[in-house]
């Protein structure tokens, strides 16, 4: 009967734990009946190699995941490798021993020996620290001088170290702050006279009216726009120069009278007992500070009109994202009492000082209102992209170690070897990190486990620092 050939190491775990294990020295078993069917001559015992472990199965010498719990040999007569207890979980990465390989492999240097601990200690000779524990070997090749580490492929995969390629990518971020609508400062108009008046009538608008440019807003009564009128109209009834024609209506002009007035009382040659007032602008009636009969002083304002088709957002953007936040950039901005609807603008002036208490520098969005929906004073979510149009060299967050004092990214240089480069980062965002110096585009970067790489590169900067010179091989 034909041995039995185990394929995965579980079940040749298992067999060896149960027999291998514990019976390998036991006279008798298996049964007999079990030995035929496993194609076992003689006992366990009397086939087990020369050694102090025990055997607990047999692996194919070419390293394939062929088993046996006996002795056997390949189909070109070489015999199986004997694994004993010690040798049977090793994550390490070694290649399959053969008779060629094991004849002709030459043990490598042993340079010296390292504490076990890491502590700044190291000896040219095998010995124990004070709990007992043996000093670990560092062998020719492992110690180059420097602060790159290379990690075996068996804990690669423990630790769960994972890199990417570098690559160039727009990195972008939003900077959300708080904001108010407030009214374009250069959309605001105000009516009042210029010379003492009595208000003869007010139209009938109030406070949040919506007026349009031309519409009347009152009636009043001048004693000096009548004087400078009449004098304007005796100075064209008596033929006189140009030039004191001139100089009369420069002074009606002085006093604020519309234009349009003006050459109604030149075609009429008559000077009206009231004067209407109209509305400079389309807009808002802010305030309304008149009634009828009332008399108005120079420069008393008599209504304050907005026009609230463009509107302006102000916003805090706080010192630390000044830096970010560029002229024209894309703003995105919402208010409570419209869910769900978005309004887009950009940033049109940032203003040049920061607030003493607040710490954060205020920000001019304009955006467009013509349906006159925002409204004054209202609070906005502002949120401001923060995105450069050119794409740059970026790693992903995880990639940078950063303790505040350096910015560190581990390259990956294959085949297990790592090395820690201190980089200068930029604006982050989107997940991503922009890199300015230190490494270049198609490098490959660890984004996973990097801070078990830095500290075991550290650690060994540490011990090769720390080390008298007389002490270090």
């Amino acid at each position: 009967m034909k041995q039995v050939a185990l394929t995965g190491l579980p079940l040749a775990a298992i067999l060896a734990a149960g027999v291998g294990g514990y019976w390998a020295g036991v006279q008798g078993f298996p049964a007999p009946g079990l030995r035929e069917w496993l194609g076992i001559k003689g006992t366990l015992a009397a086939v087990e190699p020369a050694g102090t472990e025990t055997v607990i199965y047999y692996q194919d010498p070419d390293g394939r995941p062929v088993y046996s719990v006996t002795p056997r040999q390949t189909r070109d007569g070489r015999a199986f490798r004997a694994v004993r207890a010690s040798e049977d979980v090793n994550f390490e990465d070694k290649p399959p021993a053969t008779a060629n390989a094991t004849a002709t492999a030459s043990p490598r240097r042993i340079l010296y020996y390292r504490n076990p601990m890491g502590l700044p200690d190291t000896s040219p000779a095998p010995k124990k620290d004070s709990m007992g524990m043996d000093y670990i070997p560092v062998y020719e090749g492992e110690d180059d001088g420097g602060s790159a580490v290379k990690v075996s492929l068996g804990r690669l995969q423990r630790t769960g170290v994972r890199s990417e390629i570098v690559a160039r990518r727009t990195v972008g971020r939003l900077v959300r702050v708080p904001g108010t609508v407030q009214l374009d400062e250069r959309r605001i108009s105000v009516v009042a006279t210029r010379s003492d008046a009595f208000v003869n009538e007010v139209a009938s608008v109030t406070t949040g009216d919506r007026v349009t440019k031309g519409q009347e807003l009152l009636r009043l009564y001048s004693p000096d726009i009548a004087a400078a009128g009449a004098q304007f109209l005796t100075d064209l009834n008596s033929g006189r120069r140009d030039s004191a024609v001139g100089g009369a209506r420069q002074r009606l002009e002085n006093l604020g009278l519309p234009p349009e007035v003006i050459a109604e009382i030149e075609r009429t040659r008559k000077v009206p007992l009231s004067m209407t007032w109209r509305a400079p602008r389309d807009g808002v009636v802010l305030e309304r500070n008149v009634a009828d009969g009332m008399k108005a002083a120079p420069g008393e304002v008599l209504f304050r009109l907005a026009d609230i088709s463009i509107i302006w957002v102000l916003a805090d953007v706080p010192e630390f994202d000044l830096g970010a936040v560029r002229l024209g950039a894309p703003v995105t901005i919402r208010v409570r009492s419209l869910p769900g609807r978005t309004f887009e603008g950009k940033v049109s002036l940032i203003y040049p000082q920061v607030g003493e208490a607040t710490r954060a520098t205020r920000v001019r969005i304009e955006i467009a209102n013509p349906d006159g929906t925002l409204l004054p004073n209202m609070y906005a979510e502002v949120e401001i992209g923060t995105s450069d149009v050119a794409p740059v060299v970026a790693v992903p967050d995880d990639a940078v170690i950063d303790t505040g004092a350096r910015q560190v990214v581990i390259l990956d240089r294959g085949e297990g070897r790592f090395e820690p480069r201190a980089v200068e980062i930029g604006v982050r965002g989107e997940g991503f990190t922009e890199i300015r110096d230190g490494i270049a585009e198609g490098d490959r970067v660890v984004v996973a486990a990097n801070f078990l790489i830095d500290a075991e590169s550290n650690l060994k900067a540490a011990l090769r620092g720390l080390t008298p010179p007389e002490a270090q091989p």
